[in-house]
């Protein structure tokens, strides 16, 4: 069971938008040294979107390779395409991954029952274990808590990725689900209090910038540490706000930037760097949390 702070790890890309695997090879040990609990490979912050299926499992495969059994990876595999997320499951199937995270099928906006078909026929397809992500802010479309009790009586489908920020929820799929099915948040600004009610941890963009203090975090928060764990969410609120005043993984590619944790803050279109009237707010966010001087 991988509890705690897992990053949603960025995809370094050199001038050209071409993959900068020395980058990536040192984010990886850099999370390892850091004691993050896993890394997501080519999740939506890793770029899914625009990454080619060859260049997305190579840095999947490279991941893995880096990562040499010190950390779990799990895979990001979800796609709009039922038969393209099937083939990425099929892929990373024995690749030594721990599991796919498979977001929703984004644009189409299926119904319901086409939700359950569509993880019904993924979960069926291989044995990868499945981290089911909702995220109906990008992708137009809301798994309900109903259709994720459906999903868990699949054996290969064992968590969800829930990024709504609605506690609420939270509630909701505690009462639905078996204690053993994962719930992590996918929302940084509400993961503490998503832990402290009961959630398992947090798949994280902040990670990527203050892997540390999300690991302590995170543990004081699954310990019920309350106050030890609000006080570092307190410390890194101005992060997990402003890493998103524009799409991510652009606010976050530029702080690592600035970090100095990858060369630069190359995105590909139809993504850009971030706006220069945004640099100046994002550098002070990172100075408030004390992870920049």
């Amino acid at each position: 069971m991988l509890t705690g702070s897992i990053v949603a790890l960025v995809t370094p890309m050199d001038q050209t938008g071409e993959i900068d695997f020395l980058a990536l090879k040192e984010l990886v040990e850099f999370h390892i040294k850091s004691n993050t609990t896993a890394i997501v490979a080519v999740g939506t912050t890793g770029e899914s979107a625009t990454l080619s299926v060859d260049d997305h499992v190579k840095v999947v495969e490279r991941v893995i390779s880096y990562a040499a059994g010190r950390i779990p990876v799990i895979a990001g595999n979800g796609a709009n395409s039922t038969s393209e997320a099937i083939a990425l499951s099929k892929l990373f199937t024995n690749s030594g991954i721990a599991a796919g995270l498979n977001v929703t099928p984004y644009y189409n906006k299926p119904t319901q029952e086409g939700l359950y078909q569509h993880y019904k026929a993924i979960a069926e397809s291989c044995e990868l274990p499945q981290i089911l992500y909702n995220v109906p802010g990008r992708t137009a479309v809301d798994m309900l808590p109903e259709t994720v009790a459906r999903l868990a009586e699949i054996p290969n489908i064992i968590g969800i990725k829930e990024a709504t920020g609605d506690l609420e929820r939270l509630k909701e799929l505690k009462a639905l689900l078996p204690e053993d099915f994962l719930l992590y948040s996918g929302d940084d600004a509400t993961g503490c209090d998503f832990m402290l009610q009961g959630g398992h941890g947090v798949i994280s963009v902040t990670t990527n910038v203050a892997p540390v203090e999300m690991v302590e975090m995170c543990k004081f928060a699954l310990n019920g540490e309350a106050d030890k764990a609000l006080a570092i969410h307190q410390q890194l609120l101005p992060v997990h706000t402003n890493l998103f005043l524009e799409a991510n993984p652009i606010p976050v590619k530029w702080a690592c930037s600035e970090l100095g944790l990858i060369p630069n803050s190359v995105l590909r279109l139809p993504l850009t760097i971030l706006s220069e009237q945004h640099q100046s707010t994002v550098r002070n966010a990172l100075i408030e949390a004390k992870l920049l001087s």
